[in-house]
C-alpha cells in the first residue's frame, strides 16, 4: 500500500516542523519485510549459533536499539540510516521480547499472542486519547515519537507470538504461514484501494502482519530442510537481507525518493 504523506503545516513565525518517519512507500513495504526477516534470523543467530544465551543476547540488542533510538529522537528530521537502524534492531527485540516469555518463562504462544495484541490495542488507545490520531505522517513531537516507537515494539513482539503460533505450534509450517499472512495483507490493500478502508487502519494491520510474514521466511530460509526451510542458515540469511536493507537505505538516502518534499 502507497499513500501520500501530508506535509507538515508550516505555523507563521515558526520554524517548519519535519515528519521524522518515511513515506508509506513501496520502497517502505519492502525494507519494512526485511527487516523483519533479520530480526528473526539475527536473533537465532546471535542467541544459538554464537551462544550468547537468550538473556545475553536480549541485554546486548536492547542497548544497542536504546543507542540508536536516542540518535533517532534527538535527529531534527528523517534520516534513512537511522531510521532503518532503529527498527532492525527493534524487530530484534520484539522477537527477543517474545522468545524470552516463550522459551525462558514457558508462556504457551496462544497467551502471547493474546497479550501482546491487547497491549498493541492499549498503545494505540493511549496514543489516540492524546494526540487525535494514530496516523504516521505527523509524528514530529516527541510523544507522538515515542507512541509511534513503543507501537513499533509490540507489533513486532505479536508479529513474533502470531508467526510462532501458525508455524510451529498449529504446524502449518513457515511457507503455508508466510503464504497465508501475505494473502492477508493482499485483503487488507483491497480493502484500502477498492473498498475505502481506512489508510491509518489499513497502515497498522498490514504493518503488524508483516511481522509474521518476515518471521515465516526468515525461518523457512534458514532453517535446516528436515525442518522444512531451505537451510540458508541464519548467518546467510540475515547476511543476504542486511546487504539488501543496506543497499535500499543507500539508494534512498542518494535519491530522497522515500521524503517529504522540500518547501
Amino acid at each position: 500500500m502507497t499513500t501520500t504523506t501530508q506535509q507538515s503545516e508550516a505555523v507563521p513565525g515558526h520554524r517548519r516542523v519535519w515528519n521524522k518517519v518515511p513515506e508509506v512507500t513501496a520502497y517502505f513495504w519492502i525494507i519494512k519485510v526485511l527487516c523483519t526477516t533479520v530480526g528473526e534470523t539475527a536473533a537465532d543467530y546471535l542467541n544459538d549459533t554464537l551462544g550468547f544465551g537468550l538473556t545475553n543476547t536480549t541485554w546486548i540488542m536492547s542497548a544497542l536499539l536504546i543507542g540508536a533510538l536516542v540518535v533517532q529522537f534527538r535527529s531534527a528530521r528523517y534520516i534513512p540510516g537511522v531510521y532503518w537502524l532503529s527498527v532492525v534492531l527493534i524487530s530484534i527485540v520484539g522477537t527477543l521480547v517474545t522468545d524470552n516469555l516463550t522459551d525462558g518463562m514457558h508462556v504457551p504462544l496462544e497467551t502471547t499472542t493474546i497479550v501482546f495484541t491487547i497491549v498493541l490495542g492499549g498503545t494505540f488507545a493511549l496514543w489516540y486519547a492524546s494526540e487525535k490520531t494514530l496516523s504516521i505522517h505527523t509524528i514530529h513531537t516527541t510523544r507522538r515519537e515515542a507512541f509511534y516507537w513503543a507501537a513499533i515494539l509490540f507489533t513486532f513482539a505479536l508479529g513474533t507470538a502470531a508467526g510462532d503460533l501458525t508455524a510451529e505450534k498449529l504446524a502449518l509450517g513457515y511457507w503455508v504461514s508466510a503464504l497465508m499472512f501475505g494473502a492477508l495483507i493482499v485483503a487488507v490493500a483491497v480493502a484500502h484501494f477498492w473498498f475505502r478502508l481506512n489508510a491509518v487502519t489499513a497502515f497498522w494491520i498490514a504493518y503488524v502482519l508483516t511481522r509474521p510474514l518476515g518471521a515465516s521466511l526468515g525461518d523457512g530460509l534458514s532453517q535446516p530442510r528436515a525442518n522444512g526451510g531451505l537451510a540458508l542458515g541464519t548467518v546467510g540469511t540475515s547476511a543476504l537481507f542486511l546487504t539488501t536493507i543496506l543497499g535500499l537505505v543507500v539508494y534512498l538516502t542518494a535519491t530522497r525518493k522515500d521524503r517529504e518534499p522540500l518547501g
